[in-house]
């Protein structure tokens, strides 16, 4: 049901993204600070909804759709609103051009292989990834301007951001590269079984 406690954590990251535009426009050190704490508050429910559903046996259909929509949706807001607001360097821009194309790419495989219900699982290298990019991305949302507000001035907060952006584009290239060998592994297995299907001996209907 789209009311369990899972799903509506899902939902959650969803919600918080016109909280965190509209955080991210006003620029301010606190403004960018609280978007750091909003955007790591969604992100962090990434796991609590899956473990939550799991130690419940609470798994819906609705949970399995909308959860890596509302991941992609966050990410891609995020991402959109550095580079919108320059707060990514002109080499920053790769590794988040790197993401997006990556995200398209899996959504788009993930679609394919649905309609041939066939699903695509979560590595574990996936999930190294996912925490690199949602730390990355977090912390270039509080930026050297919003670090000072919590002590943390001394540090180059954003080149250290850039630095976990860089990670996680390069896990990125791995995780993407193994989904796309897999997906194509599992087509090519699917598509004979379907040709013989549709193709039937004269003389049965």
């Amino acid at each position: 049901m789209p009311t369990d406690l899972p799903n509506l954590l899902t939902l959650s990251r969803i919600a918080a993204i016109p909280l965190l535009v509209v955080l991210a426009s006003i620029n301010t050190p606190q403004a960018d600070m609280a978007a750091c704490i909003v955007f790591s508050l969604a992100a962090i429910t990434d796991y609590f909804d899956g473990k939550i559903a799991r130690e419940r046996g609470a798994v819906s259909g609705f949970g399995r759709m909308l959860d890596p929509i509302a991941d992609k949706l966050l990410v891609g807001a995020a991402l959109m609103l550095l580079a919108g607001y320059g707060r990514l360097s002109e080499a920053g821009l790769f590794p988040a051009i790197v993401i997006m194309l990556r995200e398209i790419l899996v959504s788009g495989l993930r679609e394919f292989l649905a309609e041939l219900r066939i699903g695509l699982p979560v590595t574990p290298l996936a999930k190294w990834k996912t925490g690199f990019q949602m730390g990355a991305l977090g912390t270039l949302l509080a930026g050297d301007s919003g670090a000072p507000v919590i002590g943390l001035g001394f540090l180059p907060v954003s080149l250290i951001g850039e630095g976990m952006l860089w990670a996680a584009a390069v896990l990125t290239l791995i995780t993407g590269w193994d989904y796309l060998r897999a997906g194509l592994s599992l087509v090519q297995a699917e598509t004979p079984s379907r040709r013989d299907e549709s193709v039937k001996p004269p003389g049965q209907s």
